[in-house]
């Protein structure tokens, strides 16, 4: 047998294989009479040997697997994106955040949603500039619970720390488009405890996706899109060309995409080309930059468009446009074994439910079978009875002619129908949505 690197890989060596070369060599050396058994100081010395020669072929595997991306973990594939020019990306500051409402109206709740944008105190010099956080889940704030913490997450990337009492403000930009109806009632927030702390980079297996999915080539729709998808903030992009971006006078009008042939293919020299990136985002970063107040933000759209000018083909102009995030939701019966509490089981449901659907990219439908396979998965559950699945309508002010008609409300699939998302759409689940409805009952 063929040890060491071969064609299907690095075949590694055993212990066992080691120590009876060893023995067969001692007996050469040493005649055939040699005693080499365990319980000899002869076969004593080589089990310590071949234990040492197998460590040695465990590290000669650990080298050559560090070689490609795909089995490269740790220092050895952040070696490998920097020689393709992709670096780890660098952890963002985390803290807390204490909102104090003042000034509330009776029989009212107040909400500051997800995203919300959060500035420190900028000196008077102006430099540093405020820093950017968002907020990672939304707060309701009454007369009676008038206080919350919540956790925020910075825009940017940075390891410097945040002094305590420094996060003061709400962004004024944003604070006029989704605070303007509080009537009166303010808000005081503050980070009582500094952010602080070593900074996580990313983890070796997204990390591990965007290296393998690195484009090789210039000028094609994967360059394209691992630009975009370059942005943090990004999930997912999808490269389009709905209209074939020539005359619709000419009998091969929506004839072919450019991802399917040479760019300058059946084009007049000057003529332009367009095609539509859908971009997916998920994160605090907002879509469209906010310009207003004292520490602009960039939005995603920009950034997209900045990264994509970059790699997009002479001739071929890139629209970005926002993808449809499509909340889903599950409607279900579950019965669960008495020696389980109902209420962890729903949480564990749902908490696998947000990973699993978390999980898709733009078109992929949402199937009844891996919902179904989600629920009865959960430890606990014994039986699903009427499970259904909802989709609420795509985001405010879409419209569209394809195989997907736009949707004034939720609609639910009957039992056994998955959910068909259009090539544009994603799909999100939230586990605190009121449109999930699961309810758990003893067995």
């Amino acid at each position: 047998m063929t040890y060491g690197v071969t064609d299907e890989g690095f075949v590694l060596k055993g212990i066992d294989q080691l120590l009876a070369e060893s023995r067969a060599r001692a007996r050469i050396a040493f005649g055939d009479d040699a005693d080499v058994r365990a319980a000899s100081p002869l076969g004593k010395i080589l089990e310590v040997a071949a234990a040492e020669d197998s460590e040695l072929w465990k590290r000669m595997e650990t080298l050559f697997y560090a070689q490609f991306p795909a089995t490269a973990t740790g220092t050895a594939l952040g070696l490998l994106g920097d020689d393709a020019g992709l670096p780890r990306r660098a952890g963002r500051r985390t803290g807390d955040i204490t909102f104090t409402l003042g000034n509330a109206a009776p029989n009212r709740a107040y909400v500051v949603p997800e995203g919300t944008l959060l500035l420190t105190t900028a000196p008077p010099s102006g430099f540093p500039p405020a820093r950017v956080f968002a907020t990672e889940q939304p707060v309701v704030l009454t007369l009676g619970a008038p206080k919350a913490t919540v956790t925020v997450r910075a825009l940017e990337a940075g390891d410097d720390a945040v002094a305590a009492e420094t996060v003061t403000r709400v962004h004024p930009e944003h604070e006029r488009e989704y605070l303007a109806d509080w009537a009166g009632a303010t808000l005081v927030l503050s980070n009582p405890a500094p952010f602080t702390g070593p900074l996580p980079p990313e983890d070796d297996a997204s990390y591990r996706d965007r290296l393998i999915a690195l484009p090789h080539a210039l000028w094609t729709t994967d360059s394209v899109r691992q630009a975009a998808l370059r942005i943090e903030d990004v999930v997912d992009a999808r490269v389009t060309d709905e209209l074939g971006g020539l005359d619709v006078s000419q009998v091969f009008f929506d004839g072919f995409d450019f991802g399917e042939r040479v760019f300058s293919a059946e084009r007049r020299i000057g003529e332009p080309y367009f095609a539509e990136v859908a971009v997916a985002h998920r994160g605090p970063r907002p879509w469209l930059t906010t310009s207003g107040g004292p520490a602009p933000v960039t939005g995603v759209h920009d950034l997209v468009a900045a990264a994509v000018e970059r790699v997009r083909p002479i001739g071929v102009h890139v629209n970005v446009v926002e993808a449809d995030h499509i909340e889903v939701a599950v409607r279900a019966e579950v019965v669960v074994d008495p020696r389980f509490d109902p209420a962890a089981v729903e949480t564990g449901i749902l908490a696998r439910l947000a990973h699993d659907i978390g999980r898709l990219r733009l078109g992929d439908d949402v199937l009844y079978a891996r919902v179904m396979c989600a629920l009865v998965d959960e430890p606990g559950v014994t039986d699903v009875r009427n499970l259904h699945l909802r989709r609420c309508p795509p985001a405010f002010g879409r419209f569209g002619f394809g195989t997907v008609p736009y949707q004034l409300g939720a609609v639910e699939a009957p039992v056994g129908e998955s959910l068909v998302m259009g090539p544009t759409e994603m799909a999100l689940f939230t586990r605190d949505s009121s449109l999930s409805s699961i309810e758990v009952v003893p067995r």
